[in-house]
Parts: structure tokens; C-alpha cells; sequence
């Protein structure tokens, strides 16, 4: 797709910012080898837009048979958008889905009133060493949307909007932003980006969302003559018209943003929900385990084993 003229910068703009609204320093955790940078929920910025829980997998090498084994667990209220740079998953849920995601394309994974998922290093990779860089992130559901049934849906590169040009490619993941639209169905008015930027080129944000913010995944960027790194969250004010500048080494971000939701949401675990009674039901059924009749399915084919119910 050729460069989309609403993508470039009005210079006019390019240092009308007046601060931050925040800036997010993720907390890292180690998972056996395998880090996790977690940007959102932050303590002082819950969501942005819809997103409301931001992860940054790796980048991490294994060596033969190693990988990922994310066992069954639940979700309620959310999607789930699994990302890659860089290696591959094995999705299964109890949709029926069974779906392999490599770099540049999308997995999404409505949970609505329930569903459960695993993700997993497959068999062939695991044969070999091996690699896993990419994001992952949750999107709240408006409150009507939280009994949906739980829908997934992956789309591949070629079908996801490119822009690129002027030192700029810019994948559009999800929603809407520079004249274009990702094929997902989404709940709410959105946008969730990839740009990866040479050094100097500069990039405008979309100006008509209620909420937006960014995510350094490499190299650094200049916003207002300030400079910001690797590994770091910017959230903007909604009324600033914003253009960033990557640095001497470049820069690739996640851009996302969207409608804010009617008020906070309830987080416990892999739930998100509108009420607190909504995350103590889905805490008692996973407790039961009453997989046949019960709240939640195991995935087909993983069903043998699954993420218990945290004690706490």
C-alpha cells in the first residue's frame, strides 16, 4: 500500500506539546529465563483508551527443546491481541480454534463471558534454537459487550493495512487511524499499531482519538525536543497535536489509543470485568473445574492440563 498523505507531519505541530500526560516505566519479571516488561496496568495510568494490560515478551533465545508452555488458563471481559517480531506460537482455546501466529500477524481472542486458552513453542520449533520477541495486551469490553460468547479471529500480514514511505512502515494492527481500517472486529473505537522508523523520520499521531500513548519496543524517539527510550510508555494529552522523531539508531513502537471506557475496570488475575461480582463468579467456576457443564472449557487438544486458580 502507498503512503497515506494524512500520515505525514504538519511541522506546524511538531513541538506544540505542552508535558506528558505520563510516562511509564514497565516492571520486569522474570519467568525462568524469559522476561516480561509489563507497561499497563501502571499505578497511575489503568488503560489507555481500551488497553489495559500491556506486555513486552522478551526478546529471549532458547535453546533445542526449549520455549513457551502456557498452560490453560481463563479470561473473562477482555480480548487478547498476541503480536510477534520475532519466533511463533500455537494458539488453542475452547472456541475450537487452533491457530500458529508468526511475526506480523495478528491473533484476537474475544473472551466475553468466558473462555479459555493455551500458548505454546510447537513441536517443529522446538527441534531447533530458537527465538520469541513480541507484545501482548488486553482490551476491556464495554459493559454490554461482557456476555458476548467468546469469538477468536487472526488475520495475516497481507491482510493488514501498510503504510510505508518518507523512512516510515506502519502496520495497522487493529481499529482505525490514518484513513485506514484493520479488518478485526473490535468493540470499540480504536487504534493499535506497529511503526518502525528510521533514524530522523518523523511520524504524526492520530489526532482523532479520545485517548492515545506510545510504546518504545527499540531504538528512541524525540517528542518536543525530549528525548525517550527503549522500554518506555508516553501517554498524551488527548487535546495535543503530537509528531514523534526517531533517533540516531531508529526506533520501532507500538502505537495504541482509542475511546475511554464508561469507568474503571475490576482486575483479578486473567479476569477483567465491570463489577467485582463478575470476577468472584469466574474465580468459583475455575475453582470447580466443572468443565463439561460448567463456565469454562478446556482448549480441544490441551485439555490435559491447566493454570489452577491462584491462591490468593
Amino acid at each position: 500500500m502507498s503512503w497515506n498523505p494524512t500520515i505525514e507531519p504538519d511541522p506546524m505541530n511538531s513541538d506544540t506539546i505542552k508535558d506528558l500526560e505520563t510516562l511509564i516505566i514497565p516492571r520486569a519479571r522474570d519467568l525462568g529465563g524469559f522476561e516480561v516488561k509489563r507497561a499497563l496496568p501502571a499505578p497511575h495510568r489503568q488503560m489507555v483508551g481500551p488497553f489495559i494490560f500491556f506486555d513486552q515478551m522478551g526478546p529471549a533465545e532458547f535453546l533445542t527443546q526449549g520455549g513457551i508452555d502456557v498452560r490453560p488458563h481463563p479470561h473473562i471481559g477482555l480480548s487478547t491481541v498476541t503480536y510477534l517480531y520475532q519466533g511463533e506460537f500455537e494458539h488453542r482455546d475452547s472456541t475450537g480454534a487452533h491457530q500458529m501466529i508468526y511475526p506480523g500477524e495478528v491473533n484476537l481472542m474475544t473472551a466475553g463471558k468466558g473462555v479459555t486458552h493455551s500458548e505454546r513453542t510447537s513441536k517443529q520449533t522446538r527441534g531447533q534454537q530458537n527465538s520469541l520477541f513480541g507484545i501482548q495486551t488486553w482490551i476491556a469490553l464495554p459493559e454490554e459487550q461482557e456476555d458476548n460468547p467468546a469469538t477468536f479471529e487472526h488475520n495475516s500480514k497481507d491482510n493488514l493495512p501498510l503504510l510505508e514511505g518518507e523512512g516510515k512502515q506502519v502496520r495497522l494492527i487493529l481499529g482505525r487511524a490514518w484513513g485506514e481500517t484493520a479488518p478485526a472486529k473490535v468493540w470499540s473505537d480504536m487504534f493499535y499499531a506497529d511503526a518502525i522508523l528510521e533514524a530522523g523520520a518523523k511520524l504524526p499521531l492520530p489526532q482523532d482519538h479520545e485517548d492515545r500513548g506510545l510504546y518504545i519496543s527499540q531504538g528512541s524517539i524525540n517528542v518536543a525536543g525530549q528525548r525517550y527510550e527503549t522500554g518506555q510508555m508516553l501517554v498524551f494529552r488527548p487535546t495535543d497535536a503530537i509528531t514523534i522523531t526517531a533517533g540516531p539508531q531508529g526506533a520501532r513502537c507500538i502505537l495504541l489509543g482509542g475511546e475511554t471506557l464508561n469507568g474503571p475496570r475490576h482486575i483479578w488475575w486473567n479476569f477483567v470485568a465491570s463489577s467485582k461480582e463478575r470476577i468472584e463468579e469466574a474465580k468459583q467456576a475455575w475453582a470447580k473445574g466443572d468443565w463439561q457443564n460448567g463456565k469454562f472449557q478446556l482448549p480441544i487438544g490441551d485439555d490435559k492440563d491447566f493454570i489452577p486458580l491462584p491462591g490468593r
